[in-house]
């Protein structure tokens, strides 16, 4: 930065503030200022006299007789040695112009908070304001700028340690998480594996209760097909003495009355339609769950 400025202040003296380009046959009028001959001579002849035969300069308004225009040949071999360095003219002083005036950025209004020309400065806009010096203004501004710099960065420090905190939070929140799914997940495939292990006793439960009724269902059946073959037989035997004469049918009476007296109709063993150890089986699921639940 310490070297660009004598470079950027060496291209401002070499540059006409008309034109904004390199300055030729540069020439001094009777406030100082420098320009081309060809731009002030130019400038002057479009200018009418504010006093006499005199014009207000360009830069600093203060009044010049054109007919006065000094050559000045030692801004004539800076301006040389300047195109050697090979320095852009206009690019930096355009960026410091006046966007109404077109003239350079010399005073900064202080009411108004912005730069201006000397042009503006005489205006009815800025005429009864407080202005200073741009560089003046710019180091005043500097000194309040870095002043809240301070407070600035004391409140990006507390800023980045309450993200950090929440970073912190964020990690701590997601591994709970994922030990809470962890622990979810283990418990649940152990009362996967409960719930099939108490599923396939009780179905081996129900399934031996079954062979044992259906067992009972089956003698009772074959029970009742013996006695109902034997009363068949006894029947048929009745209707043959019945239809035998009188001497036979007397014959081995005593027998068959004896036979008939004794039938007597077996009732078959008492089986429920209900399952017995249904109800059982929901008071073990219920019994098993506050076991698993109380572990």
């Amino acid at each position: 930065m310490a070297s660009a400025a004598p470079k950027e202040k060496a291209l401002e003296e070499a540059t006409c503030s008309i034109c904004l380009e390199y300055l030729t046959e540069p020439v001094t009028i009777d406030c100082g200022h420098n320009f081309c001959r060809a731009c002030i001579t130019q400038y002057s002849e479009h200018r009418e006299p504010e006093s006499g035969t005199k014009v207000p300069c360009p830069q600093c308004r203060a009044p010049f007789q054109k007919q006065k225009l000094r050559p000045n040949t030692q801004l004539a071999d800076i301006v040389e040695n300047v195109k050697k360095l090979r320095l852009q003219p206009g690019k930096e002083q355009k960026k410091n112009l006046c966007e109404r005036h077109q003239e350079k950025l010399q005073l900064f209004c202080e009411e108004d908070r912005e730069a201006i020309c000397l042009v503006c400065r005489e205006s009815r806009s800025h005429r009864a304001h407080a202005v200073l010096p741009i560089q003046e203004a710019a180091l005043d501004y500097k000194v309040k700028l870095r002043g809240a710099l301070g407070p600035l960065r004391k409140q990006l420090e507390g800023c980045l340690a309450l993200a950090s905190k929440e970073e912190k939070k964020t990690t701590e929140w997601q591994d709970n998480v994922e030990n809470h799914r962890r622990l979810i997940t283990r418990e649940f495939k152990k009362l996967h594996q409960f719930l099939s292990e108490e599923e396939q006793l009780l179905l081996q439960r129900l399934a031996e209760e079954e062979r044992e009724i259906l067992q009972k269902l089956q003698d009772n059946i074959t029970k009742l097909s013996e006695q109902s073959a034997a009363l068949i037989n006894l029947i048929m035997e009745m209707e043959e003495k019945c239809q035998q004469p009188a001497v036979e049918l007397l014959k081995d009476m005593k027998s068959a009355l004896i036979r008939n007296e004794n039938v007597t109709l077996q009732q078959p063993g008492v089986v429920s339609p209900a399952l017995k150890n249904v109800y059982k089986v929901c008071l073990d699921m219920r019994e098993m769950l506050e076991r698993f639940t109380g572990e």
